[in-house]
Order: structure tokens, then sequence, then C-alpha cells
């Protein structure tokens, strides 16, 4: 059996949560998950489902307080939660990087591309501003960024978000860590600037042989990168699988509800299919499954209790009470 130290990542029983005006906000609600070594795992959902905030919450990004962080993040046998600002420096950006979503407003303007880039390098490892520069630009050439010695020098407005979005991914390389997540890295750019991410990526994961979270709503990315794929809605984690299983069986009605959603060339002439209603606000989840409100299926036991993890086939989990005692077919 897999121990928990064998994986570069476990999560268990996360709870993030925030004090508002309004009430708790319960944005991350008691969600486990682990990494395995090179392995690429891929978190989906619907915007405010909780995946960036399950993100930050394993970057240290999380202030507790104000924030509430119960659970536990083992990195590579060491417990995060808990750790000083120092002690999560030393890991943060070093070890576990992330790429985030939106690398037009990830840049300061002010500075040119090369002194973000030299900033990273100068926190993190132990070398001179010469030879920082060299594997600087060398880390621009692993991200296809044409003439890096020019683009070293260049301001980020003077780049395309395609190629800004790379310099993000060269930014999180600079330190060779063992977990990069990527939050969402194509969600701002084009289809063929999208394909051009995808493939570096899985070029990254194959070269280093590292380990990615990559964060999506876009279903499509994650059959063309991800190896296991977690299902979130409304905080918590709903189905958990294989990429080729859940394409294949997909279980949660969520989950169904998502591929069904996909614009296909079949749908040409017709009403596109869609899970009616949004998602609840993280401080008005509603009693029992939080998706029975939108669910064609929910029962009066789906209204009331919270359903657990079940697992109908070997590795394949689902949190829905339509599969308590059998497929749920």
């Amino acid at each position: 059996m897999t121990t928990a130290c064998e994986r570069i990542l476990t999560v268990s029983n996360l709870k993030t949560y925030f004090r508002t005006p309004d009430g708790i906000v319960r944005a991350v609600d008691d969600v486990s998950f682990h990494l395995n070594r090179g392995e690429v795992l891929a978190l989906v959902g619907e915007s405010g489902c909780g995946k960036s905030v399950t993100a930050h919450s394993i970057m240290g990004l999380v202030k507790a307080p104000p924030a509430k962080l119960e659970g536990s993040i083992v990195f590579d046998c060491r417990e995060l939660i808990g750790l000083s600002s120092s002690e999560y420096r030393k890991i943060r950006g070093m070890q576990i990087s992330m790429v985030f979503q939106e690398p037009m407003s990830s840049f300061d303007p002010l500075y040119t591309v090369g002194e973000q880039l030299m900033e990273v390098a100068q926190a993190h490892m132990p070398w001179g501003e010469e030879e920082a520069k060299e594997r600087i630009i060398e880390t621009l050439r692993l991200v296809h960024i044409p003439e890096p010695d020019k683009r070293y020098s260049e301001y980020p407005h003077q780049m395309s978000g395609g190629m800004l979005q790379r310099i993000m991914i060269a930014m999180a390389l600079i330190t060779s860590p063992k977990i990069i997540i990527a939050d969402e890295p194509t969600t701002a750019l084009d289809v063929t600037i999208q394909a051009q991410v995808l493939n570096l990526m899985q070029d990254i994961q194959s070269e280093y042989d590292g380990s990615i979270i990559f964060i999506t709503h876009d279903l499509g990315t994650v059959a063309e990168i991800a190896d296991r794929v977690h299902v979130m809605y409304a905080g918590k984690i709903v189905e958990k699988a294989s990429v080729v299983e859940l394409f294949d069986n997909p279980l949660h009605p969520y989950t169904a509800g998502l591929l069904a959603s996909r614009v296909r060339r079949e749908y040409k002439g017709q009403d596109l299919p869609y899970i009616e209603g949004y998602v609840p606000r993280a401080d008005q989840f509603p009693e029992g499954c939080r998706f029975n409100p939108r669910c064609l299926r929910a029962t009066a036991k789906c209204r009331e209790l919270q359903p657990p993890d079940l697992e109908p086939a070997p590795g394949h989990t689902v949190a829905c009470w339509l599969y308590e005692g059998g497929d749920g077919r």
C-alpha cells in the first residue's frame, strides 16, 4: 500500500473558512486528496467551487488568522499547516511553485521581465547575478520564448498574453520545484495559444518528472494533460477517478452535467445542454448534498444528509447517495 510519505503531497480534511460580515464562508470544506510523484492531477469545477482557495491553502497564501485553516497538508513527508511564515517561504516558490491564471496582471509593468525573474532566482537560489541571468535565459529558451536574451530586457506590455503565460511558467521552473500548481493557465488565451501552453506543460512534466496540479473548468484541457481528475463543487470534492474512467463513466450528476455541457458539432441548430442554476454562495450552502437544488435526480435523503465518499468501482469514488449499496443505475 502506498503511504502518505511516499506521495509527494497528501491533503487530509482540509477546511479553509473566512469570516465575513455576511457570515462564515466555507470556501474549502473537508477536502482530501493526494498527488503522486510524477503525476498530473486535475481539479475541475465551475468558478467559485473552491479550486483556487485549495491551491492557495497549499501554497501558504491563506493567512490564519484571519482565515481559519484546519486539517493536514503533508508535502514530501513534512506537515505544512502550522509552519511559520519564514519556514513556508523556504518551500513556496522553491519546492512548490504556482502559475497564476491572469498573466497580464501578474507582472509589475514598471520592471522588465528579467528583473522580475531575477528577484525570484535571488530569493531562492544560491546564484550570483551573472549565473542567475544565464539560468533565467536558459529557462526562457526552455519554454520556447524567441530571442530570450532580448526578451529578458523587455517590459511585460511588449509581449503577448501567450508569451507572458510562458514566462509565468518559466518563473515557476527557475527553482526546479517538485510540484507546480497551474491555476487555469489557459483561461485568458486563444485556442492556438492554449494548445501551445498545454504542450509545454506536458513537455515539462515528462522532462522533469515533476508533479502538477492542474486547475481548470475546461474538461477539454483535462483530457489532454491529466492522469487523474477530481471534480469539485461548492467547496467539496464530489468525484475522483482516472481521466479515462471519468470521461467513459461519469457517476456524479454534476460531473455528467459538466461533460454534457461541452459544445459539440452535433448540437448545431439545437438548444445547448446546461446545468440549471448556479453554484451557491459559500455562506449559503444548502443542507444535505450541496448539488441537490440543481440535481434532477435528488431525493429526500439528498436534501437532508451530506453523502460520504462511496466507491462503486475500484479507484473511482463519488459523493452521491444514488450509489449507496450499488452503482446507482
